[in-house]
């Protein structure tokens, strides 16, 4: 206990001693050994790294888990060195209750059916984004978290010790300038030298440190493209499930026909979707045709006559595979010529390409004027 209290009492004593030494350097009232400009720079590199892989760690955190509580509960499991429980995905979640609202309203229906497919590929979104997040977080946050946990705090415990050695080495110059006396000045020399060795060794460990900075910056520019490929990887995945949903959702668009049919048109817009109700129909001779007989009528390409006048041309937003002989099947970028029928479905269009002609989905096109 007496030695314990004996240290206590040194290591406040030197507390006070520097505090006192920062203040008159702060007041210029004493002089403090410099670092060369060199190892300035590594410092101020080394700082500028752990902020911003502070900030980029902490966003894409957020930008993987956007519910903070959620976070923090993982945090904590990994503190504690238990496993994180799993949990669904949001488009998992979404996935559940579609399917469970396909049951409930029949998995026959054109709802339900429609329902049944909308929740499997939510499904597939889900995991993709489960195998992204677990990609992302082994290669790149992890990478970051050990650096910040690792080897800055070992930096920052160097450039700690490092301090206090130069404020020992200023204590010691201070000292030799106050001694008048022979052996006042032969002991503080004495204390200078070996408070001058001893930072210079500490100095030297620091600047290796600080030096393997560099080598940090490599290992997170690996993680990064790492990173942004299981990125890459999960937003083809997405581009392409919700490709595959959309044709399997246009082959059958006489689900929504009804519907279409039984509600007021929707005001006119510039988006491709709907620029169709601008273009001219095929003229027709005394009464209006039956819509379901005009539709059946479109669909023999035989028959199929452009109008006079009116045309248009598309360009292909999309690759698109016909799913039968009435339709056309589209690549991305080419240019058609298109038009309408009378009575035929609104999300569909004739498109012509050579001597090639057959039905195809509005969604697909980009109308040009």
């Amino acid at each position: 206990m007496d030695f314990n209290m004996k240290k206590l009492a040194s290591d406040a004593g030197v507390f006070f001693s520097r505090a006192v030494q920062f203040t008159e350097e702060k007041l210029g009232q004493a002089e403090k050994t410099e670092l060369d400009a060199h190892f300035e720079n590594l410092l101020a590199k080394a700082d500028c790294t752990k902020n911003w892989t502070e900030k980029i760690l902490h966003q894409t955190e957020v930008l993987l888990q956007p519910n903070p509580s959620v976070r923090v509960e993982e945090f904590l499991y990994e503190k504690l060195d238990r496993k994180v429980p799993s949990r669904v995905t949001n488009g998992e979640l979404l996935a559940q209750y579609m399917v469970e609202a396909a049951n409930d309203f029949g998995p026959g229906t054109p709802y339900g059916k429609t329902l049944l497919k909308v929740g499997e590929t939510q499904k597939r979104l889900g995991g993709a984004e489960r195998d992204f997040m677990h990609s992302a977080s082994v290669n790149f946050l992890n990478p970051l978290r050990n650096f910040l946990e690792g080897d800055w705090r070992t930096i920052t415990k160097e450039r700690r010790i490092l301090e206090n050695r130069r404020l020992d080495l200023d204590a010691c110059k201070a000292r030799l300038k106050k001694a008048k006396a022979a052996e006042a000045k032969a002991s503080a020399e004495h204390e200078l030298r070996v408070a001058q060795t001893e930072f210079d060794r500490q100095a030297e460990l620091t600047r290796l440190l600080l030096e393997g900075i560099s080598s940090t910056h490599v290992n997170h520019l690996r993680c990064l493209h790492e990173f942004v490929e299981s990125q890459t990887t999960y937003y083809a995945q997405g581009y392409q499930y919700m490709l595959d949903l959309q044709k399997q959702l246009g082959r059958f668009p006489g689900t929504f026909v009804g519907n279409a049919e039984s509600t007021s048109p929707p005001p006119a817009t510039t988006s491709p979707t709907t620029v169709a109700a601008t273009i001219p129909v095929v003229p027709t001779v005394g009464r209006a045709p039956n819509p379901a007989t005009a539709v059946e009528g479109a669909l023999n390409l035989n028959d199929v006559k452009p109008p006079a006048s009116g045309t248009r041309k598309a360009r292909v937003l999309y690759d698109y595979e016909a799913a039968d002989s009435s339709e056309l099947a589209l690549l991305a970028d080419e240019m058609i010529t298109v038009y309408s029928l009378p009575g035929m479905d609104p999300d569909w269009l004739i498109g012509e390409r050579g001597n090639q002609k057959g039905k195809v989905p509005v969604t697909y096109l980009e109308l040009l004027s």
